[in-house]
């Protein structure tokens, strides 16, 4: 038996005895024949980014097979505000690849993820996963390589407070249960996303935990193996549907808000990317970053000031995005340090068998791991639209390959090993740095800027540009931070809790 099926979560891998990757229409049909299955799920996403359900009962093997086939129509003007309710209509067509086993329904259910079609019968050209899947053709054409993402979700829990085993205010990294107090719905959730088709690499706490007005407010992290980008978005999305319909069995409240509080950790979504060509790295060659991984960088330091628009858009991002928090403000990038726009995480480029040494029955075997090394984004949030913020990455990371002076960029925008960019000592270092942008107005006048990023090659249209700046533009919230002391931003976040 295949190893990766063997051990794969996802049920109807296993029973397939397939990678979901290649399933088919008469896959699924024979799934569901010979599991009994009553009832078929479509979901799909909206522009507020959330997943969207459509139900059907299975009443016979004909109307089964002409669900999958012919899909159905849905309104679209109701997901998507710039579509006139005149001209509404789209199909939604289910991708075969995404199928899952629903893990909360009490009957047999299928589950599968849907493209947006229009009247003709072609690709709905502004659906946020459509543009992705632009996005990442046009990567591919002008580089010759295929792009993965991962990404770090991470999350407060809100409940009420406990008095026994309490976690010191901002010291809940890595904490165990009974200190961490919610690692059961994580440890579910967990293995929920992973039979839902998620590829979960760990889940933790994280350094965010607090206690105000009876409530206890601990931030949790679950985080992705990498895999091709467009998967990546699919995963992120089912694993935020999965996590917020547990807390809802949990009886609290799970947020991905960028910030909750002043002086605590906020919650970003990290996404690591990596280069991959014939299926081996292209993102590190002997021990070194490639080529193609600092031109990548580059486009991230050319388009850093825009890309918040759609990893950021909100103006509780921005409350994020301040100094001395683990979060990035200035645009550079460097080797393990958290202060940065983009880091290079520690990674194995030494064949080195550290296992040997803390296992001394273990024989010795050097074996090469450069293919784990990533990249990371670090400025978006769980806020951003999975799909679009994915693109817009995308989009950066092309442009870093196509403009002359790319690997030029990298170095002028290179911060040593170490170095605090915020420290008083390094000052001139932070004052020669292009900034982030501070609120959702300024990034919707950087996204003008930078437009051409994002519409070159079709990717993007101009409309769906206008439209984000149009809506960004619309918080006015050029002087709302310090408009916010600690209660009215508590509320502000309570009226926000369940955005993204």
């Amino acid at each position: 038996m295949d190893s990766k099926i063997e051990m794969n979560p996802n049920l109807m891998v296993r029973f397939l005895q397939k990678p979901a990757a290649e399933f088919t229409r008469a896959d699924i049909v024979r799934y569901c024949r010979e599991n009994k299955v009553e009832f078929l799920n479509f979901h799909y996403c909206g522009w507020d980014g959330k997943l969207k359900t459509l139900g059907f009962v299975i009443n016979s093997l004909e109307h089964l097979e002409n669900i999958l086939q012919a899909g159905e129509r849905v309104d679209g003007s109701s997901l998507f505000p710039f579509i006139e309710a005149g001209k509404s209509d789209l199909y939604v067509i289910p991708r075969y690849k995404t199928a899952f086993v629903n893990p909360f329904s009490e009957v047999p259910t299928v589950d599968m993820l849907c493209s947006f079609f229009d009247r003709d019968g072609n690709p709905f050209e502004s659906s946020p996963q459509y543009i992705l899947h632009k996005a990442h053709a046009e990567f591919q054409k002008v580089t010759g390589l295929k792009m993965e993402t991962m990404g770090e979700l991470e999350y407060y829990v809100i409940a009420d407070a406990e008095e026994l085993y309490r976690t010191p205010d901002q010291k809940g990294y890595h904490e165990s249960a009974p200190f961490n107090k919610f690692y059961d719905l994580r440890f579910e959730a967990m293995k929920l996303i992973a039979q839902c088709g998620g590829f979960i690499k760990y889940g933790h706490s994280e350094v965010g935990n607090f206690t105000q007005d009876g409530k206890i407010y601990e931030q949790n992290e679950i985080e992705f193996l990498p895999t091709d980008i467009e998967d990546a978005a699919d995963q992120l999305v089912v694993a935020k549907w999965v996590m917020r319909q547990l807390a809802y069995q949990y009886g609290v409240t799970l947020t991905f808000a960028p910030k909750i509080t002043v002086g605590k950790a906020g919650s970003g979504m990290h996404v690591h990317c990596k280069f991959t060509k014939d299926g081996k790295t292209a993102t590190v060659c002997g021990g070194e970053l490639t080529d193609e991984a600092r031109k990548a960088i580059a486009g991230f330091m050319a388009a850093g000031t825009s890309l918040p628009a759609f990893g950021n858009p909100h103006p509780l991002s921005f409350m994020r995005l301040v100094p001395h928090q683990e979060a990035p403000t200035s645009l550079c990038w460097s080797f393990s340090n958290r202060s940065a726009l983009v880091r290079v995480p520690l990674g194995w480029l030494k064949q080195m068998d550290m296992a040997a040494k803390c296992n001394p029955l273990e024989k010795e075997d050097a074996k090469d791991f450069s293919d784990k090394q990533t990249f990371e984004w670090r400025a978006s949030d769980g806020f951003a639209d999975m799909y679009l913020l994915m693109a817009a990455l995308c989009c950066a990371a092309r442009h870093g390959f196509e403009i002359p002076d790319g690997l030029e960029i990298a170095d002028k925008t290179f911060v040593g090993l170490g170095v605090n960019i915020h420290d008083a000592a390094n000052k001139a270092l932070q004052e020669s740095l292009e900034q982030l942008p501070g609120c959702c107005v300024e990034a919707a006048k950087e996204l003008a800027k930078d437009r051409e990023i994002y519409t070159s090659r079709g990717v993007f249209s101009d409309g769906i540009v206008d439209y984000f700046i149009k809506y960004l533009t619309g918080f006015h919230d050029e002087n709302l931070r310090s408009q916010l002391d600690n209660a009215s931003l508590l509320k502000f976040v309570e009226e926000n809790i369940n955005n993204g």
